[in-house]
């Protein structure tokens, strides 16, 4: 199993980079967490777009969906060319209506999940926690049986995330703001926020991400790193975890 940044701003992207987008491979499957603004022109430095089989999103703010409107235009061309056949499913919850039905088209289904179990998709099994942010909004524990990475998506803190993290093998948070600001008002954490739940999980390794654009990122690792001990690292295009 094995993940790879593909856009890790908040808000908006940098030049020539994307926000938030991860994909995820196992046994020849590729899943795509968030598709931000910018993830499709980065993506196909990983991998073709035709080789990806699905889609599951967080939460419909642009810098999570953005280039969902790209993808299914991608696979209409596609399509008519004759590279890919029959609708990419794309996984989303119904909380925002009009959110989820925009992710189906001519060329891609709306498959809903049900926070309040789990969904398998592919070799993954993922389960859900309610986010704190002014939209609705899930965090995901994504797992092939053998290997979990937590995903915080968008949020707040809070300290549910701690045992919902517990022994993750990696843990990638909205670090959107540094020690000591006020974060809990636009719905995201701060770097020792994250850190703290890295701690109390005991997780391997910790990523922060949805990172913002202002102020020295360096300063958020050293934050971070003040609270948790295990391996710290800022998210940045291509960055990679893998169970092998």
């Amino acid at each position: 199993m094995k993940i790879t940044t593909i856009g890790y701003w908040g808000a908006y992207p940098a030049q020539n980079s994307a926000t938030s987008s991860y994909l995820v491979e196992d046994q020849g499957y590729r899943l795509l967490v968030d598709c931000g603004s910018g993830a499709l022109s980065r993506l196909q430095g990983y991998i073709s777009l035709n080789s990806l089989d699905a889609v599951i999103i967080s939460h419909y703010h642009h810098d999570h969906v953005a280039d969902i409107g790209v993808l299914q235009h991608a696979r209409l061309v596609q399509t008519k060319l004759g590279h890919v056949e029959g609708e990419l499913p794309i996984y989303g919850h119904e909380e925002d209506e009009n959110g989820f039905e925009r992710l189906s088209s001519s060329y891609t289904k709306a498959h809903p999940y049900d926070p309040e179990s789990s969904v398998s998709i592919g070799p993954f099994t993922i389960s859900f926690l309610k986010t704190v942010h002014p939209v609705p909004c899930y965090g995901m524990k994504i797992t092939n049986g053998d290997d979990t990475i937590v995903y915080t998506a968008d949020t707040a803190y809070q300290k549910e995330w701690i045992d919902f993290s517990k022994g993750a093998d990696l843990l990638i948070t909205d670090t959107n703001f540094y020690k000591g600001m006020d974060a809990a008002q636009a719905g995201h954490m701060t770097s020792e926020e994250a850190a703290s739940i890295a701690a109390g999980a005991e997780v391997e390794e910790l990523w922060l991400s949805h990172l913002p654009h202002f102020g020295n990122h360096s300063r958020l690792k050293q934050e971070a790193a003040d609270v948790f001990h295990g391996e710290v690292k800022l998210a940045t295009e291509g960055l990679r975890w893998s169970s092998e």
